[in-house]
């Protein structure tokens, strides 16, 4: 089971320190709907509500809820949105009005605590703006149906058939892999770990150890971990075999890219793979330079060899850490591409 973030280590209420995640794209979308007497319904149709249109009121007041969810929340984080959207529809057969928000966020936490917010207040207004004629009405089934983005992926709620069914029609029509969820699972990932005393037993490797566990937590398949010294020869004869023998569609080594002259998992690799993807190398020195002006030390490489994406990470464990949290988010779109199943261009749906 999860462990619970909002509490410290004696038990305390306190607000997650997310300083050191990256921003990223992040959406969410709930629904929940108010249950109400069939004439409510009706004269909410005609317009015929003594304050006035329901709905355009409830649109208003939902958008305000996923701003101000932060004062109402006492842990949530205040986010920078960048869009909201509400859609209300008015089921007959329930005698309801159905409600949908999604929020859509660049940050460092995601946004379910908002399209949440959006969706109560509006169902709150709806309430307000019929209690006249309808002290009855119940709010009901508030609930996460779907969100993107951050470590943990993309969630889809399992009892929401409707919601599943609009986002599978939406990725047929947009000729796009289904999801990125999907997509990350197809994943097979070899990890090399340099290390002379790793090797030797003498060192403890937590670097394949982190990578590990990223990539099982991110729903990828580990499908092999060795740990070598460092060898220019036994790096490179490594590299191959993961990707011409066993046809991983990534490989990431962990340790041997700094400046000491025993350093040479990027030489290794160099020498193997077809050509580079310096964005990739790029990215994680930038987001390492955040950290430590020693960042910019890395001598890290990315690239292509046949049909794997081969990526050399630091030794470190909160370096490994910090560099998949940049670059894991464009891993399956890159493997789609290096295999041929879309086009450069084509971005996977989040």
């Amino acid at each position: 089971m999860t462990e619970l973030t909002h509490l410290d280590e004696r038990g305390r209420a306190r607000m997650v320190d997310v300083s050191a995640k990256n921003e990223t794209v992040r959406g969410a979308t709930a629904r929940g709907r108010v249950l109400m007497r069939p004439a409510t319904l009706a004269l909410i149709r005609e317009g015929a509500i003594g304050k006035g249109d329901v709905l355009a009121v409830a649109q208003v007041a939902g958008v305000i809820g996923a701003k101000r969810t932060s004062d109402l929340i006492p842990l949530c984080h205040p986010l920078p949105i960048t869009g909201v959207e509400l859609d209300f529809t008015l089921d007959e057969a329930a005698s309801a009005v159905e409600i949908s928000a999604t929020a859509r966020v660049v940050g460092k936490t995601g946004v379910e605590m908002e399209a949440l917010a959006a969706v109560s207040v509006a169902a709150l207004t709806v309430y307000d703006m019929c209690k006249a004629v309808d002290k009855d009405m119940v709010i009901d089934r508030v609930r996460l149906v779907h969100k993107i983005g951050g470590r943990s992926g993309e969630y889809l709620r399992a009892d929401d058939s409707a919601q599943r069914m609009d986002l599978m029609d939406n990725r047929a029509h947009r000729d796009e892999p289904q999801t990125h969820e999907h997509a990350v699972a197809r994943i097979t990932v070899g990890i090399i770990t340099v290390s002379d005393k790793a090797s030797r037993g003498e060192r403890e490797d937590r670097g394949g150890g982190t990578i590990r566990e990223i990539v099982e937590a991110s729903g990828a398949t580990v499908g092999a971990y060795t740990v070598v010294p460092d060898e220019r020869d036994q790096i490179a004869a490594r590299i191959c075999e993961m990707a011409d023998d066993r046809d991983f569609d990534v490989i990431f080594t962990t340790g041997g890219t700094g400046l000491s002259p025993r350093d040479v998992t990027p030489e290794a690799t160099l020498s193997v793979i077809d050509y580079q993807v310096p964005g990739l190398a790029e990215a994680m020195r930038a987001e390492s330079f955040k950290k430590t002006p020693a960042g910019i030390l890395s001598r890290a490489v990315a690239g292509v060899r046949k049909r794997t994406l081969v990526v050399n990470l630091p030794g470190n464990p909160k370096g490994v850490q910090e560099c998949l949290d940049v670059i894991m988010p464009a891993v399956p779109h890159a493997v789609s591409v290096i295999r041929g199943e879309v086009g450069e261009h084509n971005r996977p749906t989040p």
